[in-house]
């Protein structure tokens, strides 16, 4: 019950809580097996024709009374849109229409085409939502109902991978207590199946259907979401698969967002774990309802000569665009760990170090990746409760001198010895700042008997002492750690309750098919090995370029003529304040606020050059070229 508070608090903070409450009207529409389901109709006013918004819920679509997503909250007279909310069957006002033998894609199919034949319906409807609301999306557009247009699943995996549930071979205990608090009950049969097998490899194989999709989407993920690989991968397979002319209209918009929860982070907000995010407010709602205008209004918004792919870059707190994820452009750079402590882009003296884990007092959680509604989420300081431990290492790079930017997946490769027969290890990437604060950024784990493969077959236990190479997987992230800060990498044997506690005694991992039963624990002494022989290091894809396609417009400017050979013309909703011209090597060339709607580029070289524009709404940066 108390992740459905969780679920309904969230759908409140992010459509606005009301003193008074919509009235939908209430129907029912027919569906292929021979039910009827109850929608939620709202409508910005009784006459006239509307594109539609589809809702598909199995968390209660009572919550939408609060008022509708994307911005409009209660201001539905103004809307463009009408929207349409589903209760999936089997769930609160469909209860008990339940039949396990309905595909949740059908139920869509057959509302979609229900919808296109009401009177307040221009026949073009797209579908929205988070999470499940994201999954059943694509469970619909599988089935290619004719009128559905266009889709924005958010912070949502559709496919049944085994990491989405086991992480390096460790139980996602967490996550796990998040679905049977929901309702979906999936623990027992997934703690019954602790290896790879055939129940996984034919589960991804059916959920996995990007040759299925005709309609354009846009996929919405967040930086600190449990799902960010598997939006990256929805994205990539989508582009390269789905039924063209749809496969070349994906778009890709990853925030620096949680998946959701309590207080104020979820998908859209600025306030995010302990940080705030100031250019991330409102951006998820504000690009999703240009994708929707464009898709189902023919606004000539200029959304299709958008790039793929939107950004958000951490650190410097700004939007970019690009073509592709992960860019092009990224350096991999190893940073090895070293007999002092420290990160360096050298190999270290040979040396080890000793972390200890004892499985009845684990390191704790705090914040990351995780929706749970007794964990915090996103970065939080890691000082106070993880730090201040023993049974941890931490190496820093030193004090940057220059900003350092990270864009995709971090490798983390480890050399490791254990007196044990099975233990794992467990790290965090942090961002440590001047003032001391060592703010979460990544988390991954790698259960040591199953380091080769996670089949039956590729268990290999450990012998004492000797030294073994090892590496921790790590979801996807866009970070600059600025100058004056470090990076720093936290090395445990224990992420609790993110990550099943390893006993350390090479037994039955889940005696009994217990989540997480305490049975014959050990305590565990491990080393970390580093030097030329045993080179641990991180491998950090560095972007050393100023190449990054522009940031995200915060306001719509035009420039033009671009290329040009003399004046460049800029126009803008928004007064602007001052225009600097900065060439690829970040070099300033020209900064200008007294003629603000022109530049001279005449004595420049032929070449391209990044214009920056600032506005009292903030700051976009446009490439411009010279011929």
């Amino acid at each position: 019950m108390k992740y459905l508070v969780l679920i309904i608090s969230l759908l409140t903070l992010c459509f606005g809580a009301q003193s008074q409450l919509l009235t939908p009207q209430t129907m029912m529409y027919p569906t292929s097996n021979g039910d009827s389901l109850e929608v939620d109709v709202y409508l910005p006013n009784n006459t006239g024709t509307f594109p539609v918004i589809l809702i598909q819920t199995p968390y209660g679509k009572f919550s939408f009374r609060n008022g509708m997503p994307l911005g409009i909250k209660r201001n539905l007279s103004s809307s463009n849109y009408a929207f349409v909310i589903l209760d999936c069957r089997g769930r609160f006002a469909n209860l008990s229409k339940f039949d396990a033998s309905v595909d949740k894609g059908d139920d869509g199919y057959d509302l979609v085409e229900w919808i296109a034949t009401q009177s307040w319906c221009t026949g073009k409807i797209g579908t929205w939502g988070p999470s499940a609301l994201g999954n059943v999306q694509f469970e619909t557009a599988k089935k290619q109902p004719p009128h559905l247009t266009c889709a924005v699943p958010q912070v949502c995996s559709p496919q049944f991978f085994y990491k989405d549930y086991y992480a390096g071979g460790s139980a996602r205990v967490a996550y796990l207590e998040q679905l049977d608090g929901l309702g979906f009950g999936v623990s027992s049969t997934v703690i019954a199946h602790p290896y790879y097998d055939f129940l996984w490899s034919s589960a991804e194989a059916s959920t996995v259907y990007p040759d299925s999709i005709k309609v354009p989407m846009l996929l919405t993920g967040g930086w600190y979401d449990h799902n960010t690989d598997g939006m990256l991968f929805q994205f990539d397979t989508c582009t390269k698969n789905s039924i063209l002319p749809a496969g070349t209209k994906h778009h890709l918009l990853m925030g620096p967002w949680v998946h959701g929860g309590s207080g104020a982070a979820y998908v859209g907000s600025a306030i995010q774990g302990q940080l705030t995010y100031n250019n991330a407010a409102g951006i998820s709602d504000s690009v999703a309802l240009e994708f929707f205008d464009y898709h189902l209004r023919s606004i000539n918004n200029g959304w299709d000569s958008k790039p793929a792919v939107m950004y958000y870059q951490m650190g410097d707190d700004q939007w970019l665009e690009d073509s592709q994820w992960p860019v092009s452009y990224v350096t991999p750079t190893n940073y090895y760990l070293q007999n002092d402590f420290s990160l360096k882009t050298t190999t270290s003296v040979t040396g080890a170090w000793t972390f200890s884990f004892n499985p009845t007092s684990p390191s704790p959680t705090v914040g990351g990746a995780t929706l749970n509604a007794n964990l915090d989420q996103g970065p939080y300081d890691q000082v106070p409760l993880v730090e201040s431990r023993f049974d941890l290492l931490t190496f820093d790079t030193p004090i940057l001198t220059k900003d350092l930017k990270i864009k995709g997946k971090i490798e983390a490769n480890f050399y490791v010895s254990s007196d044990k027969k099975d233990t794992d290890v467990a790290i965090r990437i942090t961002d440590v700042y001047p003032d001391g604060r060592s703010m979460l950024l990544l988390d991954g784990i790698q259960r040591m008997r199953v380091r080769n493969g996670y089949r039956v077959a590729d268990t290999s236990f450990l012998d004492s002492g000797v030294v073994y190479p090892v590496s921790v997987d790590l979801p996807s992230t866009a970070i600059t750690i600025k100058a004056g800060h470090q990076l720093r990498v936290i090395i445990t044997a224990s992420n609790y309750p993110m990550y099943n506690r390893n006993m350390n005694n090479g037994g039955e991992m889940y005696p009994g098919g217990n989540l997480d039963s305490v049975h014959n624990p050990e305590f565990v002494i491990n080393k970390i090995h580093v030097g030329t022989t045993h080179p641990s290091h991180l491998v950090l894809p560095v972007d050393n370029t100023n190449t990054s396609i522009a940031e995200i417009d915060l306001f719509k400017v035009e420039i033009f003529p671009n290329p040009s050979n003399k004046l460049i013309n800029i126009q803008s909703d928004e007064v602007i304040k001052l225009l600097t011209v900065f060439d690829l090597s970040g070099k300033k060339l020209l900064q200008t606020s007294e003629n603000t709607n022109q530049i001279d580029v005449t004595n420049f070289k032929s070449g391209v050059y990044l214009l920056v524009i600032e506005t009292k709404k903030g700051t976009v940066t446009k490439k411009i070229i010279k011929n």
